[in-house]
């Protein structure tokens, strides 16, 4: 089973709205039965998230605040694909040491996913990262955003966190998809996961 790359024809578009982060567009799409239908579409750049796990089988989680939610959320550490022809890993890498301070030795893909494809083409890859090590003072040279500044951070043991999502106690869509994807994973000895460098 795998979902596959199909594009049905567009046969008129309008931009509405454009900013730093997200466009939208209404597009008319042409059906197979030649029916047509307008389409809201919101663009955005993509994201890269990781679940740093340690060798106690713990998360290093985040929690900051999220306006739209009206919420302050944990999660896992993640960041924006918006630095033009940036490897993923590289993304991810630098998410992580910016976020949390921590860098790690191992690193594998974890799933791929689209948030909301029913109007958003934002898409996620999620990695996991192991054999975690602290980076030095002297060594974190980066300027943190306004939110990032106000960030919290904790350990939290594997199967907390998956009970925490199961009972409705952690929301963010992105963190509950890796937690739950990680403990899948590591049933399996985390044989079945991509290396870091695999293709989308």
């Amino acid at each position: 089973m795998r979902d596959e790359t199909e594009q049905w024809p567009v046969v008129a578009t309008e931009e509405e709205y454009r900013n730093g982060l997200i466009a939208v567009r209404s597009d008319t799409v042409r059906f197979p039965d030649d029916s047509q239908a307008e389409r809201t579409v919101v663009h955005h750049p993509g994201a890269v998230a990781v679940v740093a796990l340690d060798d106690a089988q713990r998360v290093l989680m985040i929690r900051q605040y999220r306006h739209p939610v009206g919420r302050k959320l944990w999660e896992i550490p993640a960041g924006l694909r918006d630095v033009d022809g940036e490897d993923l890993l590289v993304t991810a890498q630098r998410e992580l040491v910016e976020e949390t301070g921590y860098r790690a030795r191992e690193w594998h893909v974890l799933a791929d996913w689209f948030t909301s494809p029913g109007f958003c083409d934002e898409k996620i890859r999620c990695f996991l990262a192991r054999g975690l090590a602290e980076v030095p003072d002297v060594e974190r040279t980066f300027v943190m955003t306004h939110e990032e500044a106000f960030l919290e951070s904790a350990w939290v043991g594997l199967e907390t966190a998956v009970t925490a999502v199961l009972r409705g106690d952690m929301h963010n869509g992105v963190t509950a998809m890796g937690i739950l994807a990680v403990y899948a994973a590591a049933s399996g000895g985390f044989a079945s996961l991509r290396p870091a460098d695999s293709l989308e």
